[in-house]
């Protein structure tokens, strides 16, 4: 901590007496000027203790003296008496008390080299206490970094080194907040978070002073820290320690998660293509635990980042893994409600599931439950079972973008005609069909004659161009009358 003048005034072989300021001395001396220039402003840089006898000075120049000194910053003043002045020129107390400078009376006998060494001796230990606490401060985020702490323990960390709070985001959602209660901040911050592109930024808020700094060039990661007081030049490299800290971890998390990601789905390819036992095999060589067998097949559909965000959810709950456009997640049944729960959390997700199933019969149950995710995904749903899928018969086995697909195009000349209001074709053909081509029961069900019904079935081949009398067109036109 820097020399104060309270400090300095307590250095009783200095003999130094408090005339002016008492309620201002904890103010930090950043060194020592002697003068006795009446106007030393352009050498001074602000902070520092002025020295002077007062050799050009009296009463009547010491109150413009003292404000050219409160304008330059000065952090006190020191008055030599005994030589040029037996005491402090009573109109310079007087303006210093009112203008809010302290002085410091120093007496003949206290040379001014004293003063100089004294402060020089507190800057010296005082840079050294701000480097040993770098150092220090460095080893420690370092060691948590490379250890089991990773990210969140660098935070926790970072956080009690300088007496702090600290968030990590991605863009502006709160991923890791040191201590806890911090999260709090994160709603406030949203805005600044917004503007800030690259690099850092500055501002207040609630009374505490807070920094945004990005760890990439990307600026998806932001640190945000926050502090009663600005930091003091160890706050600010340890907090520079941090980032570098950070941004290599993040870094060496990214690469680990990429590698991660790449074996499982190279595993599911595996399991997929019938080779289950070479999978378990590089799954157990890895250092995993193949999950309990017999297994539960899920597959979700859904945008990128849903699925980015449900393969995160899913870390460490069950064997999750890309595929293509979809996640696929296999384990015990009781993974199966976590995961269509976090679905429904993230949203924009589908999904379907399949088993339980043998290892070796992975890939049946992968396409049983890919199929029932593409169900769910036409019905909007957010799970649908093989079982429930496959019950439904011979139409939950068509693509059901296929299938509508196809409907549209076969039923098109039909609807253009219905739309003219010249008849229900497409109505009376769904009944006829129906009803297995009884003209009197389908006419009945249809409230019309069954010459009526007749014009109309003559007049929906026609425009379909196909034979009504074939079996496998019938067919076709019942799986388009239910799509």
């Amino acid at each position: 901590m820097a020399l104060t003048l309270a400090g300095l005034a307590a250095e009783r072989p200095l003999g130094l007496r408090v005339l002016t300021g008492d309620d201002l001395l904890n103010r930090p001396i950043g060194w020592v000027h002697p003068t006795e220039l009446t106007d030393p402003q352009a050498f001074l840089e602000g902070g520092e203790l002025l020295l002077t006898t007062g050799l050009a000075l009296d009463e009547g120049t010491a109150p413009a003296y003292v404000r050219r000194l409160v304008a330059a910053g000065v952090a006190g003043l020191g008055f030599g008496v005994g030589l040029s002045h037996e005491h402090v020129p009573r109109a310079l107390v007087t303006t210093a008390a009112e203008v809010g400078l302290p002085v410091l009376e120093v007496p003949r006998k206290t040379p001014f080299i004293a003063i100089t060494r004294a402060v020089s001796r507190a800057v010296a230990a005082d840079e050294y206490a701000t480097t040993v606490r770098i150092g220090r401060a460095q080893q420690e985020l370092t060691r948590t970094a490379v250890g089991k702490g990773g990210p969140a323990g660098v935070l926790r960390k970072l956080a009690k080194l300088i007496d702090g709070w600290v968030l990590l985001f991605d863009r502006t959602t709160v991923t890791e907040a040191a201590p806890a209660s911090a999260r709090a901040y994160g709603v406030s911050l949203r805005e600044e978070l917004e503007r800030l592109r690259t690099g850092t930024r500055a501002f207040s808020l609630d009374g505490q002073e807070v920094a945004l700094q990005t760890l990439d060039t990307s600026a998806r990661r932001v640190l945000a820290v926050g502090t009663a007081e600005p930091l003091d030049t160890a706050g600010r490299h340890i907090v520079n320690t941090a980032v570098s800290v950070l941004s290599l971890a993040l870094e060496q998390d990214r690469a680990q998660a990429a590698a991660r990601q790449a074996l499982r789905t190279g595993l599911v390819e595996l399991l997929a293509g019938g080779q289950a036992e070479l999978a378990l095999r590089v799954l157990i060589a890895s250092g995993g635990e193949p999950p309990e067998a017999p297994w539960s097949v899920l597959v979700f559909l859904g945008p990128p980042a849903a699925r980015r965000k449900l393969l995160g959810a899913m870390e460490g709950e069950s064997f999750a893994a890309r595929s293509g456009s979809s996640v696929v997640a296999f384990g015990p049944a009781s993974v199966v409600e976590p995961a269509a729960e976090a679905a429904l959390r993230i949203g924009g997700l589908h999904g379907g599931v399949a088993g339980p199933v043998a290892p070796g019969d992975f890939a049946t149950g992968l396409q049983q439950a890919e199929l029932a995710a593409r169900a769910a995904e036409a019905e909007g749903k957010i799970l649908v079972s093989a079982a429930e899928h496959t019950g439904r018969g011979l139409l939950s086995l068509i693509d059901p973008v296929v299938a509508q697909a196809f409907a549209g195009g076969l039923l098109a000349p039909l609807r253009r005609h219905d739309e003219t209001g010249r008849g229900d074709l497409v109505e009376s053909l769904r009944c006829w069909l129906e009803h297995h081509g009884h003209w009197d029961t389908a006419a009945a069900r249809l409230g019309v004659h069954r010459h009526t019904l007749r014009n109309r079935i003559t007049k929906a081949q026609e425009l379909l161009g196909r034979d009504l009398d074939s079996p496998g067109v019938r067919a076709e036109l019942w799986v388009a009358l239910q799509t």
